[in-house]
């Protein structure tokens, strides 16, 4: 089944093109809706199939969709957890946390912050969605703990310091302040439960500016399975129904966002969704695959966007 939160806090049961409304079934709206619905999900099978069947659908060209989970209670990521179609090496495993002021919508407006920035990037990813509370979670029985997923974009503004990357503190998940300004964590259009998923480890990932195809990547190329960063991530936070995990993406197909863009991302068996970006300051980088990026992080020779300025 696919869930989806819409109209303000309703929530809804995707049937074909239309959505149910099954707001009556879930306690509160929005988020709590949300929880409410994954953390109940198994006795609310039957109502939710004969929903599924019998059920009135409103077109979804006539909702407005809200971010499924609007306000999730943590938002992890992972960091360097693809191989670059096979140039790389799987890594030491690190990660972060983005703010919950940076969820977007679909049809939302990633306003780019005044911070000097040598570029923004998109980043296309898989993002899972816990069913429930676990701590410390094996790999063997990672998957039990997952209910479904959606599509994600990691919005990261480019910043560089001179300091280590706090993410890489072993044995920490620290916040990440240039990937949580406001619509850095865009989401949509949908929750996937697991069973709609014929294989994670194995979706079609695309990104695409403008129409133009920039992301372009399978979940296979994960440096770290599905499991593992499950087993990672929960070792230092506890998760629970409803809290997203960003799986990390191929750095090969990123480019820069800039004012007046609109961004879709697909992955198969889930949906799509777009957003726009805004940039009061109307900074220009080239349009298209960040070459220099890709190739930097390919080869290993320096972090993304590093040598990167706007024209």
């Amino acid at each position: 089944m696919k869930f989806v939160t819409y109209d303000g806090g309703k929530t809804g049961l995707i049937k074909g093109d239309g959505v149910v409304d099954i707001s009556s079934l879930c306690m509160g709206s929005g988020q709590a809706a949300m929880e409410s619905l994954i953390s109940n999900y198994e006795s609310l099978k039957d109502d939710l199939e004969k929903l599924s069947k019998d059920g009135n659908a409103t077109p979804l060209a006539s909702v407005k969709l809200d971010a499924p989970l609007p306000r999730p209670g943590k938002i992890l990521a992972m960091g360097g957890n693809f191989l670059e179609n096979g140039a790389k090496k799987p890594a030491p495993m690190w990660g972060f946390t983005k703010s919950l002021d940076a969820v977007l919508a679909p049809g939302g407006t990633v306003v780019l912050p005044d911070v000097d920035a040598n570029i923004f990037h998109h980043e296309a990813e898989l993002v899972l969605v816990f069913g429930k509370n676990g701590k410390d979670i094996k790999s063997a029985k990672a998957m039990d703990y997952v209910f479904g997923y959606t599509c994600g974009l990691d919005v990261s503004a480019r910043i560089f310091t001179g300091t280590p990357a706090a993410a890489r503190v072993p044995n920490t998940l620290p916040i990440s302040p240039a990937k949580s300004y406001n619509g850095f964590a865009p989401m949509g259009p949908c929750i996937a439960t697991k069973d709609e998923i014929s294989d994670p480890q194995n979706l079609h990932v695309e990104l695409r500016v403008d129409g133009e195809l920039r992301g372009d990547y399978n979940t296979n190329d994960m440096g770290n399975t599905i499991e593992e960063s499950i087993e990672y991530v929960s070792a230092i936070e506890s998760v629970s129904p409803g809290v997203v995990f960003y799986l990390g993406t191929n750095h090969q197909g990123l480019g820069a966002m800039q004012d007046g863009d609109n961004i879709e991302i697909t992955i198969e068996q889930i949906g799509s969704f777009s957003f726009n970006v805004s940039d009061p300051l109307k900074r220009k980088w080239a349009k298209g695959v960040d070459q220099e990026t890709a190739k930097a992080v390919r080869e290993g020779t320096s972090g993304p966007g590093r040598n990167v300025r706007p024209l």
